[in-house]
């Protein structure tokens, strides 16, 4: 029997991954309580139900029960049943704004702001996380994404790479993320937005695309970030960071950074868990400037 522990942080995506796990044909238990872990196991063997796949939804919903999760993860290793343990982690802010999009309750703040019980509940996790087989960080990972993960780990059974690289474009105008690891500010290269066929355009469009990377400054700048970054993504992993954010800047977030973040994307895929997202292609290029355009 195999088994994996599925847990972390609320609002991480646990349901959604169980629900990969049940659609790849694995037995799934949800909150189950982890005092009941070994008896279950001990079950599903003695009643020869056939079920060699399991996947077990633990988190704090358990209340002082999730304090027992020691002991249950004991009980499988005097039966000698192997398990693994499946830790989803998000930034706090991603956190806040899953809870506000879907308006559910924090198991830990029922009377009081999310904040403080995703504060709470990082507090009570910060044992589990070291003992996570694996360790994946959703805050930028889409559904479609997320489930290739899972089944390219547990099904597959592929070499995990722990390392979730996530390659940002967004606009000095709008702010720097709050959760970047490595800023580069990329609005010395040639700007499209001074040219009027271009300005509408964003760098997902070939033209604007080729606009900022035909010139040799681009070009050179390009070859030396990827460069740096290939030396240094194996010093992160190798210090058991599970994600880093790299994030490229200009002023409005639509042009020059979307152009550079696709070449480091295209470049960094072959290799590596990458994730692309443009925080600011989408907005009003003439905001904050009082309808006129600016650098």
């Amino acid at each position: 029997m195999r088994i994996v522990v599925v847990t972390g942080m609320s609002g991480a995506g646990k349901t959604t991954v169980l629900k990969i796990f049940e659609d790849a044909g694995w037995h799934c238990v949800d909150n189950l309580p982890p005092t009941f872990i070994g008896s279950f196991a001990k079950l599903c063997v003695e009643r020869d139900t056939g079920i060699t796949q399991v996947a077990l939804g633990i988190d704090i919903r358990g209340g002082k029960m999730f304090d027992d999760l020691s002991q249950g993860l004991e009980e499988l290793e005097t039966q000698g049943v192997a398990y693994s343990i499946l830790f989803l982690d998000a930034s706090n802010d991603v956190l806040l704004n899953r809870y506000k999009e879907t308006r559910h309750v924090h198991p830990l703040a029922k009377n009081d702001l999310v904040s403080v019980g995703i504060a709470k509940e990082r507090v009570l996790l910060e044992d589990v996380k070291p003992r996570a087989t694996y360790v994946i960080d959703t805050s930028f990972i889409l559904p479609r994404q997320l489930k290739e993960k899972i089944l390219h780990i547990f099904v597959e059974n592929a070499e995990f790479d722990s390392m979730m690289i996530n390659v940002v474009s967004f606009g000095y105008k709008f702010g720097i993320p709050d959760e970047s690891d490595l800023v580069f500010d990329v609005r010395f290269l040639p700007n499209p937005f001074y040219n009027p066929e271009l300005r509408a355009l964003t760098g997902l469009d070939r033209d604007v695309r080729d606009y900022v990377m035909n010139h040799s400054v681009s070009v050179r700048f390009s070859e030396s970030l990827l460069a740096m970054l290939r030396s240094l993504i194996p010093h992160y992993i190798s210090e058991g960071k599970n994600q880093l954010i790299v994030s490229i800047g200009c002023t409005g977030g639509r042009h020059r950074s979307v152009a550079l973040a696709n070449e480091l994307f295209t470049a960094l895929k072959h290799g590596h868990s990458v994730v692309l997202s443009h925080r600011d292609i989408d907005k009003d290029p003439a905001r904050h400037s009082g309808g006129r355009y600016e650098k």
